[in-house]
């Protein structure tokens, strides 16, 4: 019991110490290589590291959820895009510009309605076809890619309000806004899959569907409910990043999905479903903007952010493998 304890405290501190260890490692390489000579860890740093984190983080606790209940998403950067298209297209509809400043919680409303339908979509086809979620999700990331090129050809969607800027660059204790979001997500979520039945629903799911199902458990209708949560998020970190921004680009999104599914998997969430945690996702997260942020701090160039970042995924998923057949072993002794 003790060991098992050890073990799991390891794996949910695994990413800590990894983060840890950045922090320091580009601090001092800062120093040596840096040519601005700026200190690396310093509290702007830090607050931008959050802000930037931001709309692959709050995509990244749908994607903890999802993957937790034993299924993927691969269609949220498309969702993402077709989201904040929606909302800045909004803006400028006839009776929404009669609205004046008023008219902007009902286009954060359409974005959050446009991510909810896109994901209701996907939940409905995997709960009553039986489908595998990678399939269905992978079918759906083109088809709603599609829709974003079809909404206004290849041109991108524009319109900036200054009102929504002063709401999106607002700040509390040096945080803007995408960064509060991000993080009022990781506690709204963590306390969903802590302290709820859907929660635990979710882990007994994602470990054995077939055990879940003779408990009694209304698995199509809970993975239904995990889709949504996934395309209302993925809306979501739209919301908090075009308000500002006011442009979105057809290929916006593109590779969101990825970079979130490495995040939750560094944060120690299984992709087979029935393990992880979100505030290991948001370690992830966080591990990932730091190396993104850390590496051009020295001056490395972006392929070789996404090798070393590939490179440290690679051997995270081979030292889980070899850990839970070593536990596998044992059970079998």
């Amino acid at each position: 019991m003790r060991d098992e304890r050890l073990k799991t405290l390891l794996k949910g501190g695994a990413i800590w110490g990894f983060i840890l260890l950045e922090l320091v490692f580009f601090e001092v390489a800062g120093r040596i290589w840096s040519l601005s000579g700026n200190a690396f860890v310093d509290l702007d740093n830090m607050l931008l590291l959050l802000k930037q984190a931001a709309p692959i983080g709050i995509i990244a606790v749908g994607m903890t959820v999802v993957m937790i209940n034993g299924n993927i998403d691969l269609s949220v950067g498309a969702t993402y895009a077709l989201a904040g298209i929606v909302m800045l297209d909004s803006m400028s509809w006839p009776f929404m510009e009669a609205l004046g400043a008023g008219a902007i919680p009902l286009a954060w409303g359409f974005a959050l309605l446009t991510g909810a339908l896109l994901g209701l979509i996907n939940g409905l086809i995997v709960w009553k076809t039986g489908v595998d979620a990678f399939i269905v999700t992978l079918g759906a990331m083109l088809g709603f890619r599609g829709l974003v090129f079809m909404y206004n050809g290849e041109q991108p969607t524009y319109h900036l309000d200054w009102t929504m800027v002063d709401i999106a660059e607002a700040e509390i204790l040096g945080l803007q806004t995408p960064a509060l979001v991000f993080l009022a997500v990781v506690l709204g979520v963590w306390l969903l899959m802590t302290r709820t039945v859907h929660g635990r629903n979710a882990y007994a799911i994602g470990d054995n569907r077939d055990a879940a199902v003779n408990a009694g458990l209304r698995v199509g209708p809970h993975i239904l409910i995990n889709f949504v949560l996934i395309g209302v998020l993925a809306a979501l970190s739209a919301v908090a990043f075009y308000s500002g921004s006011g442009s979105v680009n057809p290929n916006d999104g593109m590779l969101f999905e990825l970079w979130a599914i490495t995040a939750v998997v560094l944060g120690g969430t299984k992709l087979t479903g029935g393990r992880g945690s979100i505030i290991g996702t948001l370690g992830g997260v966080l591990a990932i903007q730091l190396l993104r942020m850390g590496l051009g701090h020295i001056g490395a160039q972006t392929e070789t952010v996404n090798l070393v970042i590939g490179t440290i995924l690679i051997a995270v998923l081979f030292l889980d493998r070899q850990l839970n057949r070593k536990g596998a072993e044992e059970l079998k002794i």
